[in-house]
């Protein structure tokens, strides 16, 4: 059994925290490559300049320079389509990685490119179009309320939520969870305009540089990172009708290829979950429109058994290297693991 020792208090690095010698070995063992091998591919959205109360699923810079260093280190990471492609195959190497951000925010260009290209890492960056120059998500919009809403009592009953006390970042953080959940499932023609509206009648501005520009976007895929389709406006798939799934489907990817000028060959569920965010036929839509692999965040490691629409994907929550290398290390070992 191999353990996995913190050493240091401080803020950790992989050289103070990566006190192993057979984790490679383990990798290897559990993903060996060829028609036996497996594949990680780690969900992120952001990479923030610093810690965020609002957003600690997101890493910060130095949180994913040492996730960056340690996926240089000891795993291969690849393209996504080229590792869908040699996953079918049977051809990939040991310690197969991808690594996939959603939704297109600027921070992608401005902060986590630099990052990947000193580790020489290749990525995909999954954009939803809509928000493309200036726009903002309803979650986004949500948090901003939540951050910006004057301490004290704020009062939510018109949506259900009661009269909260903002004293703390814990009470806001719980806020933008119950906020999320009330408007996550909501109609796409609702959702987005009623979170504006939330935000207008408490008084708060919103951002308008959170998501990557079109020149942006451009630069990063002219920098060698894989671009790929996240739908239009980021819908709920199993809540619209079919005409307008496969729409949302065809605008992203059709608007992609216009502005790259390129093929848009790759594809991620919005919100993610089999089922209950996307169906079978969506599954087949996707297919119909040309896109060859599509991912979805079943938290797995894929192997040859998995579809090459339906890929499974997980996020790295861990706040320490030695913790990020036992999820990565479990998900290989322990089917259907690493969203624990």
């Amino acid at each position: 059994m191999i353990t996995l020792t913190d050493r240091s208090k401080q803020r950790p690095t992989l050289g103070t925290v990566m006190t192993f010698s057979g984790f490679k070995t383990a990798l290897s063992v559990a993903s060996p490559g060829g028609k036996h091998g497996k594949l990680s591919i780690l969900i992120y959205h952001r990479v923030l300049p610093a810690p965020d109360p609002l957003r600690r699923g997101d890493p910060d810079i130095a949180t994913f320079r040492w996730h960056t260093d340690l996926l240089h280190r000891y795993f291969n990471v690849l393209p996504l389509r080229e590792a869908a492609s040699r996953l079918k195959e049977g051809s990939l190497p040991p310690r197969a990685a991808c690594i996939t951000f959603d939704d297109g925010y600027a921070d992608n260009y401005t902060l986590a490119l630099p990052i990947l290209k000193a580790a020489g890492l290749p990525a995909t960056f999954f954009i939803a179009t809509a928000y493309l120059n200036g726009g903002c998500m309803f979650n986004d919009v949500l948090i901003e309320v939540a951050r910006r809403v004057p301490a004290g009592s704020c009062d939510l009953s018109s949506l259900g939520l009661g009269i909260r006390q903002l004293r703390t970042n814990t009470d806001r953080l719980t806020l933008v969870s119950d906020l999320i959940g009330r408007f996550k499932y909501q109609s796409s023609a609702t959702r987005l305009p009623g979170a504006e509206r939330l935000a207008a009648d408490m008084g708060v501005a919103l951002p308008t540089d959170l998501m990557m520009t079109r020149a942006q976007l451009r630069a990063l895929h002219a920098a060698g990172m894989e671009i790929g389709g996240h739908t239009h406006t980021h819908p709920i798939l199993a809540q619209q009708t079919q005409a307008d799934a496969e729409a949302e489907i065809r605008t992203g990817k059709h608007q992609l290829e216009t502005l790259l000028e390129a093929p848009i060959s790759v594809f991620a569920y919005p919100n993610g979950r089999p089922i209950k965010d996307y169906a079978a036929e969506h599954v087949d839509m996707v297919s119909r429109a040309g896109f060859e692999v599509a991912v979805s965040t079943r938290p797995a490691a894929a192997d040859r058994r998995s579809g090459l629409h339906e890929l499974p994907r997980f996020t790295p929550w861990d706040r320490t290297p030695s913790r990020f290398a036992l999820r990565l290390l479990r998900s290989l070992v322990f089917p259907h693991s690493a969203g624990g």
